[in-house]
């Protein structure tokens, strides 16, 4: 579990920060997967035809001069802007190691509650990760994560405010494409975007992202031109693979972004399908989000130590309902114990889910620690 020293840091051990991932894992992949935020719409077709057509016997270009310009494209941005990544974490490594560099021991604003890659980068690379709530006003971080719309919660929340001469803002976009409600905050042009569009276009697969660095202005062009240089010589030789190349050309088309917008009708629709399944059938208490996942939870527990006490803990309960084929992500991991994510999934693995919830829970015995009405907001808690 994540501890805070008295000065509330953010401190780690190797079990702090243990890859936990939804998905395929030691069991196999789950028939009904609830815990990756991949469009359950998917694959995107024209897609998945790219990387099936790639010609894996060569190398691809190692510039990506072709993908970049679609790219540049596709974001209304000069290419030289375009950063090629192998993933969203590779960047994520990447970046924290260029600040790392450039201010060693420098603190890191990190979510509240996020994606664990952002603090365990930081640790590995000698950074101080904080909280966003608990970063003393007085010591402003070098490096800001923020993500929009967030995750696990697919919440929406502007930015921080930041200094763009002092700090470096990172705006994790991956579930931007898949947003179903609402508008955009509005984004500082002195932020940097990390983009990961496998989600959205439901090919988890096949691995491959890139950021748009910001502009250029006046006071800012020294640190962004730096960290550009920076992460251009830390990059491996082709951090893509043609197959990477061949889905992130396929999403800057006009067809796959006409197709991504197509699908957010349907998951609209599965979305208020599920939730009505969760609330209303299973006792669930269920988070509103603008996104095709949200957060959820049966009880009320704050430590993972409770699940000795309670059978109905999801320590206890999770490991059950993964051995009959369906997987919910543990949020303990991203500073929510007792919480899952829960993605929005056809109707067929929606009623599956039903069915062998109460399998595993018995009809009769389930009683919810927390029983409320309607969606629920986390400082509810």
């Amino acid at each position: 579990m994540t501890t805070l020293h008295q000065d509330n840091q953010i401190t780690s051990s190797l079990h702090d920060f243990a890859r936990t991932h939804g998905g395929p894992d030691a069991h196999g992949v789950p028939r009904w997967d609830f815990s990756t935020n991949a469009n359950a719409c998917g694959p995107a077709p024209m897609a998945l035809e790219m990387v099936r057509q790639v010609d894996a016997r060569r190398y691809p270009d190692p510039t990506f001069s072709a993908l970049r310009r679609q790219l540049g494209q596709l974001h209304q941005v000069d290419p030289a802007r375009i950063v090629i990544a192998a993933s969203a974490s590779e960047f994520i490594r990447r970046i924290t190691l260029a600040i790392a560099m450039l201010k060693p021991g420098a603190r890191v604003q990190v979510p509240d509650y996020a994606y664990g890659e952002y603090a365990a980068a930081a640790h590995a690379l000698g950074l101080q990760p904080w909280r966003a709530s608990e970063l003393p006003v007085d010591s402003p971080p070098y490096l800001i994560w923020h993500t929009e719309p967030g995750s696990p919660a697919g919440d929406a929340a502007p930015a921080p405010d930041f200094d763009p001469t002092d700090s470096v803002l990172v705006v994790d976009r991956a579930y931007a494409p898949l947003r179903l409600d609402g508008e955009a905050p509005e984004l500082s042009p002195h932020a940097w975007q990390l983009w990961s569009p496998n989600k959205a276009l439901g090919l988890t697969g096949v691995r491959g992202a890139y950021a748009v660095a910001p502009e250029r202005g006046a006071v800012t062009a020294e640190l962004v031109d730096w960290l550009q240089q920076q992460l251009d010589r830390l990059a491996p030789s082709w951090p893509l693979g043609a197959h990477g190349v061949a889905m992130l050309s396929a999403w800057a088309s006009d067809e796959a972004q006409s197709w991504v917008r197509a699908s957010l009708h349907i998951l609209r629709s599965w979305r208020r399908q599920q939730l009505e399944i969760c609330h209303r059938r299973l006792g669930w208490t269920c988070q509103a989000s603008v996104t095709p996942f949200y957060l959820a939870r049966w009880g009320r527990w704050d430590e993972s130590g409770q699940a000795a006490d309670d059978p109905a803990h999801p320590a206890r309960l999770l490991p059950e309902l993964r051995a009959m084929g369906v997987k919910l992500r543990d949020c303990s991991s991203m500073g929510l114990p007792g919480w899952v994510r829960v993605s929005v999934q056809a109707p067929p693995s929606q009623q599956a889910l039903s069915q062998l919830w109460r399998q595993v829970i018995g009809e009769s015995s389930f009683v919810p620690t927390v029983r409320q009405s309607g969606f629920q907001s986390l400082s509810t808690y």
